[in-house]
């Protein structure tokens, strides 16, 4: 695995083109820990499901105005509509009405520009270390924005049928098409949510073994996540014994949605807590180090 070191103000987008792949829960996680090593971060939820505003406690600002629009079309000051969810830690929140949003983009002028000039180029670095932005699952201007104004991108991927469409789909439909255009980089790819043993035919096997011995795959896998031909040898012969691989399920990841809270403010002694720390890192290197 390779990397570079390059620690410096950055936006992340997490975008994969099929719902329930752990988005916004990466996203959350991932927010706190840079603002758990950082002075400031944002997470901006661009997600019309919403999923990441309910999840932090903020469902009313789901409704109501439409802040999005004000911001992106309208050049409203971002400020006046982030929330505070733990100390160096912002949220500009989703809203209803991102249909309209995405509607009235294709008609604006540099309408995939909007999120970079009117969010991330006056705030990050000036206000936030970093910006990470929650996407929505399908193609369209609203997903155009955050990958402009990011050119960064972390995939988060569950062991479930169809995770090999999803990032063939990224890759296709955002990556190489983006590329065209501007220079996108992918920072990781993800396997979250594992639960099943890697010595038997399971999904979890399956997933991290295409992302480990793919070449073009394995030098964007976190080191959390990694296994080496060796380990799949100890694996097979029922002799590995190192740490299971992947950002594991566990009930305390679940409990902090239900109780509105970011993993490390409902539970600091979750050991998934590792692998949020690792993607941080990964975010403020510019890519996985080994």
């Amino acid at each position: 695995m390779g990397g570079v070191t390059d620690k410096a103000p950055r936006a992340v987008a997490i975008n994969v083109l099929k719902g329930g792949f752990g988005k916004s829960t990466t996203a959350i996680n991932l927010t706190r820990e840079l603002a758990e090593r950082n002075d400031r971060a944002l997470l901006v939820d661009l997600d019309d499901n919403g999923h990441t505003t309910f999840n932090l406690g903020y469902s009313d600002r789901y409704e109501g105005e439409n802040h999005v629009q004000d911001v992106l079309l309208d050049g409203a000051d971002p400020m006046d509509f982030t929330v505070r969810v733990t100390e160096g830690f912002d949220l500009f929140p989703s809203h209803e009405a991102l249909e309209e949003v995405e509607t009235n983009l294709k008609s604006a002028m540099a309408s995939s520009q909007r999120l970079f000039r009117n969010v991330v180029d006056p705030l990050l670095g000036d206000v936030y270390d970093y910006i990470i932005v929650d996407t929505p699952a399908n193609r369209g201007k609203i997903n155009d924005n955050a990958l402009f104004a990011t050119k960064n991108l972390i995939v988060p991927l569950r062991p479930e049928s169809g995770w090999e469409s999803g990032i063939t789909q990224t890759n296709k439909r955002l990556i190489q098409e983006a590329r065209q255009y501007f220079d996108l980089e992918l920072l990781a790819l993800v396997p979250t949510d594992l639960s099943e043993r890697l010595d038997q035919d399971t999904r979890d096997r399956n997933l991290l073994r295409a992302l480990t011995s793919r070449e073009e795959l394995s030098s964007y896998v976190p080191n959390f996540a990694y296994l080496s031909e060796a380990d799949w040898d100890a694996i097979g012969a029922g002799e590995y014994d190192g740490e299971l691989p992947g950002i594991r399920h566990r009930a305390s990841i679940d409990k902090a949605h239900r109780a509105r809270k970011p993993l490390r403010d409902f539970d600091p002694e979750c050991d998934q807590l590792d692998c949020y720390e690792e993607l941080a890192q990964i975010v403020e290197n510019g890519g996985v180090v080994g």
